[in-house]
């Protein structure tokens, strides 16, 4: 679509032309101009940007699920997101690393070839630490890492390993396995320095020490796949239709589902003193009366009012209404 002028730039152009200033030859010229865009032959761009795209989509499920495992591990407040995918050089990749680093080689079958997972020092140093009882903090210096923290961050590597199978099935079903660990960069020669990768950034943040963790996949690794790294494909083959024995697993699932239910009899509000002075036989009255139904919580949501009572001489309560609020109220 044409740009439209306004009334002041058209009487400005009329003036340049009458003024001579430009001159309409000047002007078909500048309109029969091509704009050149620069290609540079030895780093030709390989990964399009629905392939970045599709691998963010994946990567960004690879950080949840890594979160979510290192939480829990560590028993730390750990966060994991994908801040960047980018497309480099291999030697570019490996020139950037520190050293000394946690590089693991990944067997990315039954895609032929290995890929690389990078963990800064500084996380590093810092999940040793908090499997070894330690607060996490970071080390002042840089130093080498022993066989006995290798050992240690073995297994925790094979573990973020595993969480990549779920975010590729949509693509394929890969079976990666660790191969082998680097320290150093320089010995991780897996492929040609030339050669066009795709590098993951996630920053990571376990407690107080941030740091980033990198994924190297290469584009010889992943070619025969490439069709398929497209966000019209990866949501497709998602949003597959639900059958009927899908919905009878979620039904078991949910009804084999453990919750804790507790009964409150009633509250009080009474003084630190008086509490340390309690004696078996003594009264503390409650805010409730007897013929007054007592509150059921199914978790800590107020699911049942009730009546207490027995059963086979065992203390039970008796459900008398559901109580509901909110969405539950338009079901």
């Amino acid at each position: 679509m044409s740009e439209v002028l306004s009334q002041n730039e058209i009487d400005a152009l009329l003036s340049a032309l009458s003024s001579g200033e430009i001159s309409v030859n000047e002007m078909k010229e500048e309109k029969d101009e091509r704009k050149i865009r620069e290609y540079n032959f030895k780093l030709p761009n390989k990964f399009a940007k629905d392939h970045t795209r599709t691998l963010q989509i994946m990567h960004e499920n690879f950080a949840r699920l890594l979160q979510t495992y290192l939480s829990g591990y560590l028993r730390s407040l750990v966060q994991v997101e994908v801040i960047s995918v980018d497309q480099l050089t291999y030697n570019e990749f490996t020139n950037s690393m520190p050293n000394p680093s946690i590089l693991g080689i990944v067997d990315f079958a039954p895609l032929s070839g290995s890929i690389i997972l990078e963990i800064m020092p500084s996380i590093v140093f810092a999940m040793i630490e908090r499997v070894l009882g330690g607060t996490g903090q970071p080390f002042e210096r840089a130093r080498g890492f022993t066989e006995i923290e290798l050992t240690l961050i073995e297994k925790v590597l094979n573990q973020i390993i595993s969480f990549m199978r779920d975010p590729w099935k949509n693509v394929i079903d890969i079976r990666p396995k660790l191969k082998r660990i680097e320290t150093n960069p320089q010995f991780t020669q897996i492929m040609s320095p030339n050669e066009t990768v795709a590098l993951i950034t996630l920053n990571t943040k376990v407690g107080s020490v941030e740091g980033t963790i990198h994924i190297c996949i290469p584009h010889l690794v992943i070619e025969p796949i490439i069709p398929k790294l497209s966000t019209k494909y990866w949501f497709s083959s998602i949003s597959k239709e639900i059958t009927s024995n899908d919905l009878k697993t979620l039904e078991s699932r949910i009804n084999s589902t453990l919750l804790p239910i507790r009964v409150v009899l009633g509250n009080t509000d009474i003084t630190v003193s008086d509490f340390l002075d309690l004696q078996i036989g003594d009264v503390v009255p409650l805010d409730t009366s007897v013929n007054e139904d007592l509150q059921i919580y199914v978790g800590n949501r107020l699911k049942f009012s009730g009546k207490p009572g027995l059963k086979k001489n065992k203390v039970a309560v008796k459900i008398a209404s559901v109580i509901k609020k909110g969405d539950e109220l338009d079901e």
